[in-house]
């Protein structure tokens, strides 16, 4: 029997050996997306099939709660696993959601202590590309599964240490980029071996029975340790709702809806409300069931309240979660996944806007919003390339600016240096950089934006998926303003100039130019009250622009300085405070707007008569019958304002047909 001491020990050689499997991953590593971006991790899972190490410091953090074990059953029905096997799956269905979409290729070895199992290595790779429809396999219009690439059910990729030939074989065929995955391929099994070696030399000295102890005691330690986080929120039911811009097929928004619930140490999340799963690729398949991509805020919040705690699948003991069949969280059938990481990037956002009422000293305002890979790619799909993987800034929090140009809500990805993208790919950099006056105004300042300008020197296309907030800003919260809505233009400023806000693959020549200006994250508090000093740092670093600072926070700057007797004025005759809510969420006008012309109540009433129809039934019905209602307003709408007759006419007519629908 083993000591809580040696317990410990064994852990923390866990945690090393998957830090270690992670480096040798990315150093074996062929595509940019891998090497430089880091969209990768490794892990070792015990035999319950969730993670007992999982790395603090390298690769995607948000895969922490997966479970391995759906997979593992399903591709050892008639045959069971033997030392040197790997299995391989990229199908978030046939996978029970350990994948979350095709690109992203998971392997599972099998880890042995003598002839006995005791537990399993696991890598995942965001490949370059898995075939289908668009170069790079990822595209928001993808109309269903079959039309995003190869579909890989749990298999044997490596049987006794062997490559299976056949295998190889048909995902080279199904590859725009066949030797790039190969490579990348071949590096998560340099990866598992790496595991495999390490956990040998662990369990010679433990035994089996001993490494099931220190897997038990990995996760009952993670679990402990949430609950312990979690019991310092206030217990209660908190609502919040958010949107995103478009559901991918035309500009129908789609709801998201939250309701969390914390009692004692447990937080449980019920996504009842949320709109019904789409004809693009925005759909997220949980089976139901808590999913470490819907509760990767979760696990940020766990992991501010208790930095020490070891990442683990011990963690998700302390999560429950609900979302009806159907949904835009729990889909079924063949919708289409590959720009999942959008919606799920916005509920994040709408967990945190639930629990800031829990704990406002400690959740922050909405970050940026989106994760866009912004893909270029060779006019006949031989070379596909992620210029940069462009995020936004996080939310500001009570004591605290936001981070500017780094959101690491549901990843972490590292930017591509600019030196090595001109390097690899046909584009010239023209600018890279924060953008001014993007992060929302405030006490304390939501993150900015980042701002990236390029050059095309061949011809292409452009892919961006994950384009998110251009409609919709993020929230700010006690006062705190919300951050800057997201721009993409092509040859912005010339005669050709195309603003766009759905992306499937679009045309480049030589020479054309794409600017990308993410959003900016929310702002909290009242920025009246921001001190005059941290406004000018702001301005001198660029993040605030001089006429912002005037405007926003009543903060005169005058040859460099702060004007003492300008400001003291400008604050006192409160300027840009009219609208400010000294308490709770401020959406922006826009959201305002909408939901005067489209009541939550009714939007709720509307998601409950939808679930009555078949699946297929629901999403088009709901496109066409909020499209009725937006009919009765100006174009534009909810950025171009409407007046309070249109408005209330809107909102009968809403009601009306939510009655008919009955």
């Amino acid at each position: 029997m083993l000591s809580t001491v040696e317990k410990d020990v064994a852990h923390t050689r866990l945690q090393a050996t998957v830090e270690e499997m992670c480096l040798t991953l990315q150093r074996a590593s062929r595509s940019l997306y891998v090497r430089d971006a880091a969209d990768f991790a490794c892990a070792v899972a015990d035999l319950s099939g969730r993670f007992v190490a999982y790395p603090q410091h390298v690769g995607v953090s948000g895969f922490l709660g997966l479970d391995l074990g759906p997979a593992v059953a399903a591709a050892t029905a008639g045959e069971p696993l033997a030392p040197g096997d790997v299995l391989l799956t990229n199908d978030p269905y046939l996978s029970h959601g350990l994948s979350t979409h095709l690109p992203d290729v998971h392997a599972i070895a099998p880890y042995f202590e003598g002839d006995e199992l005791i537990g399993y290595g696991w890598a995942f790779v965001h490949v370059s590309d898995i075939g289908g429809r668009v170069p790079s396999s990822v595209s928001v219009v993808n109309s269903s599964i079959y039309a995003e690439g190869l579909r890989l059910p749990p298999l044997r990729y490596v049987r006794a240490g062997r490559v299976v030939p056949e295998v190889e074989a048909i995902l080279a065929a199904n590859s725009r980029t066949p030797e790039a995955n190969r490579g990348d391929l071949h590096a998560m099994l340099a990866a598992l071996n790496t595991g495999r070696r390490r956990v040998a030399e662990l369990s010679a000295g433990l035994g089996a029975d001993g490494f099931a102890d220190v897997g038990a005691f990995a996760r009952s330690q993670a679990a402990a340790r949430a609950r312990a986080a979690l019991r310092t929120l206030r217990d209660g039911t908190y609502r919040f709702e958010d949107y995103l811009d478009n559901d991918g097929v035309g500009h129908t928004p789609l709801r998201i809806v939250v309701t969390a619930t914390v009692s004692d140490g447990h937080v449980h999340l019920d996504v009842t409300g949320t709109a019904p799963q789409v004809e693009a690729a925005l759909n997220m398949v949980t089976c139901g069931e808590a999913h470490s991509w819907v509760v990767t805020r979760l696990f940020a919040l766990i992991g501010t309240l208790d930095p020490a705690i070891p990442l683990g699948g011990g963690i998700m003991d302390a999560i429950g979660f609900h979302s009806p069949e159907g949904t835009l969280l729990n889909a079924v059938g063949s919708a289409a996944t590959g720009v999942r990481h959008a919606t799920t990037s916005r509920v994040n956002d709408v967990v945190s806007g639930a629990l800031i009422q829990a704990a406002p000293d400690i959740l922050p305002a909405a970050s940026s919003g989106l994760v866009v890979p912004v893909v270029f790619a060779a006019v006949d799909g031989s070379r596909i390339d992620v210029v940069e993987p462009m995020v936004g800034g996080t939310g500001a929090r009570n004591g605290s600016d936001g981070a500017d140009g780094r959101d690491s809500g549901i990843s972490n990805l590292s930017n591509n240096s600019v030196e090595v993208v001109e390097a690899d790919v046909a584009v010239r950099v023209l600018r890279y950089a924060s953008r001014p006056d993007s992060g929302g105004a405030g006490r304390w300042r939501g993150g900015a934006g980042l701002e990236l300008e390029f050059e095309a020197l061949t011809d292409g296309s452009l892919l961006a998926r994950g384009l998110e907030r251009l409609r919709f800003r993020p929230w700010g919260f006690a006062g705190g303003h919300p951050g800057a809505a997201t721009e993409l233009i092509v040859n912005e400023g010339t005669a050709r100039e195309e603003r766009l806000s759905i992306v499937d693959v679009h045309p480049l020549s030589a020479g054309d130019r794409v600017v990308l200006r993410t959003a900016g994250a929310g702002g909290y508090g009242d920025p009246l009250q921001r001190d005059p000093r941290a406004v000018l740092d702001d301005v001198e670093a660029g993040f605030v622009s001089e006429s912002r600072a005037r405007e926003a926070y009543g903060v005169a700057i005058v040859d460099g300085e702060v004007d003492a007797d300008a400001t003291a004025a400008l604050r006192a005759a409160g300027v840009a405070s009219d609208d400010i809510r000294p308490e709770g969420h401020r959406m922006g006008a826009e959201r305002d707007r909408w939901d005067r012309a489209l009541p939550p109540r009714v939007a709720d009433a509307l998601q409950e008569r939808l679930q009555r129809l078949p699946v297929a039934a629901r999403s088009p019905r709901r496109r066409a019958l909020v499209g009725e209602v937006l009919g009765l307003l100006p174009d534009g709408f909810p950025a171009a304002p409407a007046d309070e007759a249109a408005l209330a006419a809107a909102a009968r007519r809403f009601a009306e047909l939510v009655d008919e629908l009955a």
